[in-house]
C-alpha cells in the first residue's frame, strides 16, 4: 500500500512534519508519495494508483485539497492540524506517528461524508454555453461579483420551484460544509450522518427566505433570471468555477462516492462542535 502526503506547502512546519512522517513510513516499509505544490504546478495531476491512505498536514483548507485529489474514490483521509482551526482534522504535530499508525492499523473510526456533484453552465463571450462539472466536499456557492450588485435567481428542488430570490447569493452544502459558509450565512450545524443538502440564502432581500434541508436523492437547481444583468460567480469549496465567466445555471446533487474521514470515535464531530463553536475546553 502507498500513502499519499498532502502538506500545506506555505507552512514550513507542515512540510517538516511530512518529511518526518515520510521517513518513519519508509522505515516501516510503506511506500510514500507526495502531492505536488499546487501553487507551483497548478495543472499537475496526482497519481492515486495503489494509494490506500491519504494524510493531510495543514488546516481544513489542506484537507479540502486532499478531498479534491481523492474525489469520489473513497480512499480514507486522515488530517493532522497545522492550521488555525482544524475542525476536520483529528490530531496535531505531537501525535503525528500515533495517528497515522492507528490509521494504518485500521483502528480509527471511519466517518463517511456525503459529497456534491456540481454541473454549472456558463456563457462564453461569443454567446455559446459550456458546462463544467466539479466535485465538492463542503459546498457550492453562488455569489455576486466585485461590484456587489444584488443577484436575482430561481431555486428549484427536483423540478419543484421553491422561490425567486434576490440577494447576495445562495449556498448548497453538505453536512460537512454546514460548519463553513452555510453556517456563516445563518444555516444550522448538521451532523455528518445527514446525507441531504443544506440550502441557505445569503443576505436575501426578503424576511421569508429560510434555510432548508433536502432529501439525499434530491437535485437542487439554481437558474439566474433575466431580471437583472448582475455579475455572478460560482464556487466549489471556495475554488472558482468557470474561469471568471458569469454563471447561468447550476445543478447540485449528492456525489457518486463519499469522502472517508478517519477520526478517533463516532463522537468526534460533537467534540469538535463543542470545542470550536461553544468554547467548551473539556472537549
Amino acid at each position: 500500500m502507498r500513502v499519499l502526503l498532502v502538506p500545506n506547502y506555505s507552512r514550513p512546519e507542515a512540510v517538516g512534519g511530512a518529511s518526518r512522517l515520510a521517513a518513519w513510513l519508509e522505515g516501516e516499509g510503506v511506500e510514500v508519495r507526495w502531492a505536488h505544490d499546487k501553487k507551483l504546478f497548478p495543472d499537475r495531476v496526482v497519481d492515486l494508483e495503489g494509494v490506500g491512505l491519504v494524510v493531510s498536514l495543514g488546516g481544513d483548507g489542506t484537507l479540502l485539497r486532499a478531498a479534491r485529489i481523492v474525489e469520489y474514490a473513497e480512499i480514507p483521509i486522515v488530517g493532522l492540524s497545522y492550521g488555525h482551526l482544524g475542525f476536520l482534522t483529528c490530531g496535531g504535530p505531537d501525535e503525528l506517528v500515533e495517528v497515522v499508525q492507528s490509521a494504518l492499523d485500521g483502528t480509527m473510526h471511519a466517518s463517511h461524508r456525503a459529497t456534491l456533484d456540481i454541473r454549472a453552465t456558463f456563457t462564453k463571450p461569443d454567446g455559446s454555453e459550456f458546462v463544467e462539472r466539479r466535485f465538492a466536499l463542503n459546498d457550492l456557492a453562488l455569489t455576486h461579483g466585485v461590484k456587489g450588485d444584488m443577484i436575482a435567481f430561481d431555486v428549484s428542488v427536483s423540478g419543484h420551484h421553491i422561490d425567486r430570490l434576490r440577494g447576495d447569493g445562495f449556498v448548497v452544502s453538505t453536512a460537512t460544509g454546514s460548519t463553513g459558509y452555510a453556517l456563516a450565512a445563518g444555516g444550522p450545524i448538521v451532523t455528518p450522518e445527514c446525507t441531504g443538502m443544506i440550502c441557505v440564502p445569503v443576505a436575501p432581500h426578503s424576511i421569508r427566505a429560510r434555510a432548508f434541508i433536502t432529501a439525499p436523492d434530491d437535485v437542487v437547481e439554481i437558474q439566474i433570471t433575466r431580471e437583472r444583468a448582475s455579475e455572478r460567480l460560482f464556487f466549489a469549496d471556495g475554488q472558482p468555477i468557470g474561469e471568471g465567466l458569469w454563471g447561468e445555471r447550476v445543478s447540485v446533487r449528492r456525489g457518486p462516492g463519499d469522502v472517508i474521514l478517519l477520526d478517533r470515535s463516532v463522537q468526534s464531530f460533537y467534540r469538535s462542535v463543542s470545542r470550536v463553536f461553544y468554547g467548551d475546553s473539556r472537549s
